[in-house]
């Protein structure tokens, strides 16, 4: 799940620093890739809340597909009752494939460990890394750089022999 951010000063600091830690995981993941012997794909998912049935992902995904059809009347009665029901929010997926072995890498929860300080996904709250926003308020792209080198690099470590 998205990290809970209260702070606006927080919130403006991870605005700053997402995308472009987005784009430096990705081309640390490349660079991982090539020089290994596992093949990547990426893939679109949804990540539902924790403890969402299967049943109550289904008929969320029922009523969403239901609402592209739907009348004026019935388009508001479906929000309505989709209002009550967890959403998903949208993932993206590193899926690793090597023989027979499978990794699926969750590519947002690596920005967070980027961006946030000791991060982990059962987290309340959340503190940016200011070591990686310069004085002027600006990206630190050498320290982001190397922070989210050595994070893939880790990944990439642990993956099963």
């Amino acid at each position: 799940m998205p990290p809970r951010i209260t702070d606006q000063n927080t919130w403006q600091q991870a605005e700053l620093l997402m995308q472009p830690a987005f784009i430096r995981v990705i081309d640390n993941l490349r660079k991982q890739l090539e020089e290994s012997a596992w093949k990547g794909t990426y893939q679109d998912v949804l990540i539902w809340p924790a403890n969402t049935t299967d049943e109550i992902k289904a008929l969320v995904t029922q009523l969403l597909q239901e609402m592209e059809d739907a009348t004026l009347e019935q388009a508001e009665a479906i929000r309505e009752r989709l209002a009550r029901l967890p959403m998903p929010h949208p993932g993206y997926h590193l899926c690793l494939q090597r023989q027979d072995q499978n990794v699926s890498i969750d590519l947002w929860e690596l920005c967070y460990q980027v961006c946030f300080i000791n991060y982990r996904p059962e987290s309340e709250n959340v503190g940016i890394d200011t070591s990686l926003i310069d004085e002027f308020g600006e990206v630190d792209w050498q320290h982001l750089e190397n922070k989210t080198k050595n994070l893939v690099e880790q990944v990439f470590a642990n993956l099963p022999e």
